[in-house]
């Protein structure tokens, strides 16, 4: 017997999990493109492609408009977005939105803000990406490419927007189960593959193996060690905004006590005189009204982000290492 559209809806199967984003690499050279020709200043830009099982492919992408503040930014953005849209499915490209591209400058992407266009975006696609290039690391001769995606368990509790610490330790939630990384499959036709191996030079070394071999590091790691420091003084700050909440809480919960106190003991004079006991909590009373724990999301995502630059500091100076050891032992030699 055929079953309803609404039989089939029921019992459709849960998508797999996401556990790779196949990029072509035409849109991976756009990307770059996009983000040196800017840089320092940060872009952002459109992915498109299909949601293939537990892939998600990326076949084409394009850049948003740079504007001026006194535009309309959001209109604007929307309309170019849509007329894209339109001109690529006139030309039979792929037009779906699987998420989308940004540049950052020495991994500060941790924000807010990217967290909110995450969830803008997860109300209309089931799984989308963003795709961050960081065209200052990739300076030093890496690929500075990488796939995120917000945790499911984080999205759960962001839409609540309840951050307290109880609410993180029922969740078991900490500060590096916000994002999620996903691999990175580069993905070419057979055609453009044979093409370019015929533009494949004779000689084994390229400029981006000379770019490997730069001993100046001294302005990356700089640049990383004052961030890192901008990030501690956020974190302290985050810090104190808690330790004053604790004391005000600590202040409220003695005034209780004292107030409980004189309270029982005015009951039992009340008792010994015949006349009926008043209620030992007084909700009009300010010392009785909660004091609001402050957000933990700012303080994650600030430990998220030291946690960043530690690594590229970490990673820079060890290949910075083995460089200088490896230029004397040559010199030796």
């Amino acid at each position: 017997m055929a079953r309803s559209f609404l039989q089939v809806a029921s019992t459709e199967e849960v998508a797999p999990p996401l556990r790779v984003v196949q990029i072509e690499g035409l849109v991976i050279l756009k990307i770059i493109k996009h983000c040196k020709e800017f840089s320092p200043a940060l872009v952002t830009g459109q992915l498109l492609g299909l949601d293939v099982g537990s892939d998600l492919e990326v076949t084409n992408c394009f850049p948003f408009p740079i504007r001026d503040e006194d535009e309309e930014v959001e209109a604007d953005g929307a309309n170019y977005q849509l007329e894209m849209m339109r001109c690529l499915r006139e030309v039979n490209v792929d037009n779906n939105t699987v998420g989308w591209y940004q540049s950052t400058l020495l991994g500060s992407f941790q924000t807010v803000e990217l967290i909110e266009t995450f969830m803008n975006y997860q109300e209309n696609i089931r799984r989308c990406v963003c795709i961050i290039y960081d065209p200052s690391k990739s300076n030093q001769g890496v690929l500075a490419l990488k796939a995120l995606k917000l945790s499911d368990a984080f999205m759960e509790l962001y839409r609540t927007n309840n951050f307290t610490g109880e609410k993180l330790r029922e969740k078991n939630l900490s500060w590096v189960d916000i994002f999620e990384e996903i691999p990175i499959k580069v993905s070419n036709s057979a055609l453009v593959s044979a093409f370019m191996t015929e533009l494949e030079a004779d000689t084994p070394v390229t400029q981006c193996d000379f770019d490997r071999l730069q001993l100046s590091t001294n302005p990356f790691l700089e640049r990383n060690v004052e961030f890192l420091i901008e990030c501690m003084d956020d974190l302290s700050a985050e810090q104190q905004k808690f330790q004053f909440y604790y004391r005000n809480l600590s202040r409220q919960q003695s005034q209780q006590q004292a107030w409980l106190q004189k309270r029982r003991a005015e009951n039992m004079a009340r008792k010994a005189a015949g006349e009926e006991p008043l209620p030992e909590e007084d909700p009009s009373n300010q010392i009785f009204k909660p004091i609001p724990e402050p957000s933990r999301l700012d303080s994650f995502l600030i430990t998220n982000q030291t946690a960043n630059y530690c690594n590229l500091i970490n990673g820079v100076a060890g290949q910075s290492f083995s460089k200088l050891y490896l230029m004397k032992a040559l010199h030796e030699s």
